[in-house]
């Protein structure tokens, strides 16, 4: 993989129809994605000369963070249903020539910032919610 463009990370937020259509949330300046593995200690007693033993599986989970400037009514409505109804929507987030991200995100951060001498902001959190699927 080449080097990319930050700007070209995209959130996308999904409608709820069926074909689900995706609006990409507009507007942001810095997106981040992280991927979490949570480990599960099953150190006892008979652990070999008392190492850290850990299960294969996990509690796997992923986060999003965006921040910009408001620009788009549309996809600023479907942000504020989702996070105002808490509501599980269907996020896409696009990884350039990598892939794309997909599955069920809960909105748990949605933040507006203006200053009097400044553009309007936005910041939003994502905790997924469910199986994700990656598509390269």
């Amino acid at each position: 993989m080449t080097a990319q463009r930050g700007k070209d990370l995209l959130i996308k937020i999904g409608d709820g129809a069926d074909p689900e259509n995706f609006t990409t949330v507009a507007g942001l300046r810095a997106t981040s994605l992280d991927f979490n593995a949570t480990t599960i200690d099953i150190t006892n007693s008979d652990s070999a000369d008392m190492w850290r033993e850990l299960l294969a599986d996990g509690v796997k989970s992923a986060t999003v963070a965006g921040s910009g400037v408001f620009k788009d009514a549309a996809s600023d409505a479907a942000l504020k249903s989702a996070f105002f109804n808490q509501t599980l929507s269907h996020y896409q987030i696009v990884i350039p020539s990598f892939g794309t991200v997909a599955g069920p995100f809960k909105l748990t951060s949605l933040q507006y910032d203006g200053p009097y001498d400044g553009e309007l902001k936005i910041s939003l959190s994502l905790a997924s919610a469910g199986a994700l699927t990656f598509a390269s």
